[in-house]
């Protein structure tokens, strides 16, 4: 199953006799939670998913965004209607962050017929589609995990694999550089990381770039489709959406779920700074 959906195949979709859940993940770091802006209008039959309670762990140990509780993960996902066999599409208020975060969990739990939005809800308002305000309690779902059907990187996998493969660091060139950091205690990079903003993954529009451009891009980079390749990002949010764009290359990668705020942590990890991996 291709990673990404458009609108015109949602829309599609929707109206025929096997319609897909739908997941609205809209977040932004550091708040004020989406559910206000869900209630305010979502797509129709959309079922909200809080990314910091439902997606991702208490912060701490493991960083800001570690892996939910399987739990707490599976609950969610039951609730929403999910279940074996079942299509989902994902989206969010169209950066395709958090979108991608869950498209990510939910592939690495074992559900492969997942699909993020394309340009998320400004892209289905820009169709000229509605939005409902209505709460949908669909019949729960029967999911089930089974987690590792997609590489989880730790601290010691990100230092290995910058050495040995390619391990990408998805935020943005500055932080990269440690010219400043206005979240984490350190500024920097893990050595051996090649900075890969995930913005440059996106046309003006907040579209994904074609499959051909995103591939040259990564081929740029030494992300060929047979290169080892890993992700990460300040908490493993935009991380996600990396793995995303590279799916959409056709390039498999992992992901370090903890990302730099996990590595800077540790004051006994090494930092890179600079332009150049180090």
């Amino acid at each position: 199953m291709h990673p990404i959906i458009n609108v015109a195949e949602l829309a599609s979709e929707l109206s025929g006799p096997s319609a897909p859940v739908l997941l609205d993940v809209r977040w932004q770091l550091g708040g004020p939670p989406g559910r206000s802006d869900y209630d305010a209008g979502h797509l129709p039959g959309a079922v909200y998913v809080d990314l910091d309670s439902e997606l991702a762990g208490a912060p701490g140990a493991g960083g800001r965004h570690p892996l939910p509780g399987l739990e707490v993960f599976t609950a969610a996902m039951r609730r929403a209607g999910v279940g074996a066999g079942r299509d989902v599409v994902v989206y969010d208020g169209g950066l395709g962050w958090a979108a991608a975060r869950a498209w990510w969990l939910l592939r690495w739990a074992g559900h492969d017929r997942v699909r993020v939005l394309d340009g998320g809800l400004p892209a289905w308002l820009a169709a000229g589609h509605d939005l409902a305000k209505d709460t949908p309690a669909p019949a729960p779902g029967d999911f089930t995990p089974a987690p590792g059907a997609l590489p989880l990187l730790s601290a010691d996998d990100a230092a290995a694999l910058a050495r040995r493969g390619v391990l990408l660091d998805a935020r943005a060139a500055e932080r990269y550089r440690g010219d400043l950091e206005p979240i984490d205690p350190v500024g920097g990079h893990i050595p051996g990381a090649i900075s890969a903003p995930t913005v440059d993954n996106l046309a003006p529009d907040g579209h994904f770039l074609p499959a051909d451009a995103l591939a040259l891009r990564f081929a740029d980079l030494g992300a060929a489709p047979d290169a080892e390749v890993g992700v990460y990002c300040g908490s493993g949010v935009s991380g996600a959406h990396e793995v995303l764009a590279l799916a959409v290359a056709g390039i498999p990668a992992g992901l370090y779920i903890g990302s730099w705020s996990d590595w800077s942590s540790d004051p006994n990890r090494p930092v890179a700074t600079g332009s150049q991996p180090g």
